[in-house]
Formats: C-alpha cells, structure tokens, sequence
C-alpha cells in the first residue's frame, strides 16, 4: 500500500467520513480555502488508480468510495512509522510519546488498559 500525500489523505478522510461522496461533496470537507473543482478531479483519479477509491455511474457523475477502509490505512502508516523512525519497535515508540508529549501517569494507565483490553 503506497503512502498518500497530505492532499490525498484529505480526500480519503472527507470519503472515509462520508461514505459515498461525489467530487461537490469532497470539496465541502476540504479545509480552507477550498480546492478547485479540477484538482479534486484529478486526485480522486489518482486515488483510483492507485486503488484507494472506486467509483459508481449515478445518471451522468461519479460517486466514489473507499476500496481501503481507514482501519486498513491507519494501520498501514502506523507499521511505516514504527518502522522507519522507532526501529521497529512499539515499546521505543510509545517511550518516545511518553518523554515528547509528557504523557501523565494516568493517561500511560489507559494506553496500557486500551491494549490490553484489545488483545482479549
């Protein structure tokens, strides 16, 4: 799975939280100052061609949607970032976000709590 440049990582989001969104509609979620219809256009296209988005004929316009759920993406960035910056490593990753984001003693608590509860 390729990695999405911040534009395209944008659209994914607005159809991720849509659904089913037809080019007008992704634009509304774009933040400020909105893109041109055109350059929406053409990402999307690359979008489906690089397989992230497919496409539905509703009349005479495409509505698109998501081919990779947002699950399968996170967890896409999430390996290449553990991998590329924390050696692989979960525990050097989570350290790093304990010392940088001066995370409490209770939120390190909850983490723990979340993961654990996951791997029930």
């Amino acid at each position: 799975m390729q990695k999405l440049a911040k534009r395209e990582e944008q659209i994914m989001q607005a159809v991720w939280q849509l659904e089913n969104a037809f080019i007008k509609e992704i634009i509304q979620e774009m933040p400020d100052p909105k893109p041109h219809y055109n350059t929406i256009a053409t990402l999307v296209k690359i979008l489906e061609d690089k397989g992230f988005l497919g496409h539905e004929i509703i009349g005479n316009i495409f509505r698109y949607s998501a081919v990779i759920s947002k699950d399968e993406y996170q967890k896409h960035a999430m390996k290449d970032i553990v991998s590329q910056y924390f050696d692989n490593s979960y525990p050097s990753m989570l350290a790093f976000f304990a010392k940088e984001q001066k995370i409490s003693d209770e939120e390190l608590n909850e983490i723990v709590n979340l993961i654990k509860s996951q791997k029930k």
